[in-house]
């Protein structure tokens, strides 16, 4: 049976329709859920204080057995408050070389970001309790990818892509959410990754923010660093009537013109119910040919008993 700990290091769960049924379902595809004391929190606009909200993550580090995944109930804003209060040395001694997965997107980013600069720690971008395990329709691409990904020590992303030209790489896969990231650039929490896969997704940013966001990952000599700069879902990020049609688009292809690195569209991953789950940190190979990209990666933490996770190709049914 796998054994999931639910933390909270960001917003509170507004949506508790959207909780009931991750729960629900994750029960019913046979998931033990533990630490669901953190569903019941909210200080403004937080899940709890930020000592409650740092204990989560501390926790883990004396466990007497750890859980197969440790899982986020959503985002918001509020990890980046937590990071200078993290156990480090305590999280990178008990967790390094364990099969547990952390998992989580959007403001999560700031603890993956933090735990790998800090203590080299692979986790994973991707589906979270409420917005994905809760959806109203759950999504079976996000479903079937999380699991057979966890469940073994390689995976692979496929999907179209309307990039022409051919690309072969390798490097460490890392990213998340565009703001987060370039909120922590100049910090102790941004780790200084050499050719590197970089994906980057965003939600509610006009294109010109966006394109900021990039050039600021550019001008810094973050983009330059990176073997690809992979694409994925920027959701509600409409221009306004002011930008005489310039978009997205126009945004992407400028920084690929300034950046002169790679550029990967249409990554399934972000705020949309279709996502890849994504290990940060883990060695990866991108390569697209006839409008297909392939994202394969291994070596990162996976369930220590496959046997027991739930079937990737069904779909848990609830009342």
């Amino acid at each position: 049976m796998t054994v999931i700990r639910l933390i909270a290091p960001s917003g509170y769960p507004h949506d508790h329709a959207a909780v009931k049924r991750g729960i629900a379902r994750l029960r019913a595809a046979g998931c033990t859920l533990e630490g669901l004391d953190v569903l019941d929190r909210a200080e403004l606009r937080y899940a709890g204080s930020d000592d409650q909200r740092v204990a989560d993550l501390n926790a883990l580090a004396s466990l007497d057995e750890l859980p197969d995944i440790v899982l986020a109930i959503r985002g918001g804003y509020g990890a980046t408050r937590l990071l200078e209060q993290l156990d480090y040395g305590a999280l990178r001694e008990r967790l390094a070389d364990t099969a547990t997965v952390l998992v989580g997107h959007s403001d999560f980013t700031a603890i993956q970001l933090a735990l790998y600069a800090q203590s080299g720690l692979v986790t994973f971008g991707g589906p979270m309790l409420g917005a994905d395990f809760g959806a109203p329709e759950l999504h079976p691409l996000m479903w079937e990818h999380f699991w057979r990904t966890v469940a073994g020590p390689q995976s692979t992303a496929i999907w179209a892509t309307p990039r022409e030209e051919e690309l072969d790489v390798e490097g460490p896969l890392w990213g998340g959410n565009l703001a987060v990231l370039c909120s922590l650039i100049g910090t102790p929490y941004f780790p200084r990754i050499e050719g590197g896969i970089l994906f980057v997704e965003d939600v509610g940013e006009p294109p010109y923010r966006i394109e900021r966001l990039l050039y600021q990952l550019h001008l810094s000599g973050v983009l330059d660093r990176q073997q690809a700069l992979v694409l994925g879902h920027f959701s509600q990020c409409r221009p306004a009537a002011y930008d005489n049609g310039y978009d997205l688009d126009a945004a992407f292809d400028q920084i690929g013109r300034a950046a002169r690195v790679p550029v990967v569209r249409e990554l399934p991953f972000g705020h949309e119910p279709d996502k890849f789950t994504l290990p940060f940190g883990a060695a990866a190979r991108l390569r697209v040919a006839d409008g297909e990209a392939r994202l394969s990666f291994g070596g990162y933490p996976h369930l220590a008993a496959a046997e027991s996770r739930p079937d990737p190709g069904t779909l848990p049914q609830i009342p």
